[in-house]
């Protein structure tokens, strides 16, 4: 495969009915100040909040729109991105979230730490941080030698075993040889499953670049806790336990084990802390790991 002859980068942002957010994410990503060219690659599950016309009225020749004609989930649209970055023959891929909103030398740091490796490495990750500027706690990487509070980050590179979508970079040879996120995940734990195979299975270097900066506009900072969680939200955790099993079975005995270890965890968390509904917060638990156990979905590789 030939790279075009002006190294690009591919921002991928995916999107699904949150246009104001997303309108929010073009207005920065138009911010970034870099020496490198890059293209904004809008991935769209079908929204019916106006999206598509929305992108029809936009001047800037960088935005391509691509609709993927059915909601197919993050992780569906991710690989949908990522697929079409790699065949269009971009060098290196940038994703994220449409409520990520990078600072204007986000994209430059990434690059500048891409040039100072040679390419060396599995994929980069920002440093994602809530509205407020504290640390974003549904985005917190795995690091890989010890627990580290990212606000107290001493060194320009550290090392991580698994991060999220909200700012992840890696060149385009990377997909090529580990392939694409797993689409049947549809949402939850794509990221991590992904990053983990960078990482761990093929046994790249990754890290988070310190001075890399996004910020990620959810509603409240919290992390995913099914103990806890509104009531409305509880059936999504199908996803997560379900797809959770699939990436911790790929890393053996070992793995299995921390499994299900956490989920008798979350099993004991909702029994002791949840006010309400504590049956049907179990019953997802146990349903997906049942799932689990038999969800072995292929990766697909771009031929």
């Amino acid at each position: 495969m030939k790279y075009n002859e002006i190294n690009k980068v591919a921002t991928i942002v995916v999107t699904y009915n949150r246009l104001e957010l997303l309108k929010k994410n073009i207005e920065a990503l138009n911010k970034i100040q870099c020496d490198c060219m890059f293209d904004i690659l809008i991935i769209d599950n079908a929204s019916t909040d106006g999206t598509k016309e929305y992108i029809g009225t936009l001047k800037e020749k960088n935005i391509k729109y691509y609709n993927t004609g059915k909601n197919i989930g993050g992780a569906g649209g991710f690989n949908f991105g990522i697929k079409k970055a790699a065949e269009q023959g971009y060098k290196w891929i940038w994703l994220m979230d449409d409520d990520t909103m990078p600072a204007e030398d986000s994209l430059q740091k990434l690059l500048e730490v891409d040039k100072k490796l040679q390419g060396q490495y599995g994929f980069l990750s920002s440093r994602v941080l809530w509205k407020d500027g504290t640390q974003c706690l549904m985005n917190c990487p795995q690091f890989k030698h010890k627990k580290i509070n990212q606000d107290k980050l001493e060194t320009p590179l550290t090392q991580i075993s698994q991060a999220s979508f909200v700012s992840m970079f890696m060149r385009t040879e990377t997909v090529l040889e580990v392939g694409l996120p797993i689409k049947e995940f549809f949402i939850w734990g794509d990221d991590v499953e992904y990053t983990r195979r960078i990482s761990l299975r093929y046994e790249k270097n990754s890290y988070m670049v310190k001075d890399s900066k996004v910020y990620h506009l959810m509603k409240v900072n919290k992390g995913s806790n099914i103990a806890i969680d509104e009531v409305e939200r509880i059936g999504r955790y199908r996803y997560a336990f379900r797809n959770e099993f699939y990436t911790y079975k790929q890393e053996g005995l070992g793995g299995v084990m921390y499994y299900l270890a956490k989920c008798a965890f979350n099993i004991v968390r909702v029994l002791l802390i949840s006010s309400s509904d504590r049956s049907q917060r179990c019953d997802v638990i146990i349903k997906a790991m049942l799932e689990g156990k038999s969800f072995n979905p292929s990766i697909e590789y771009i031929k």
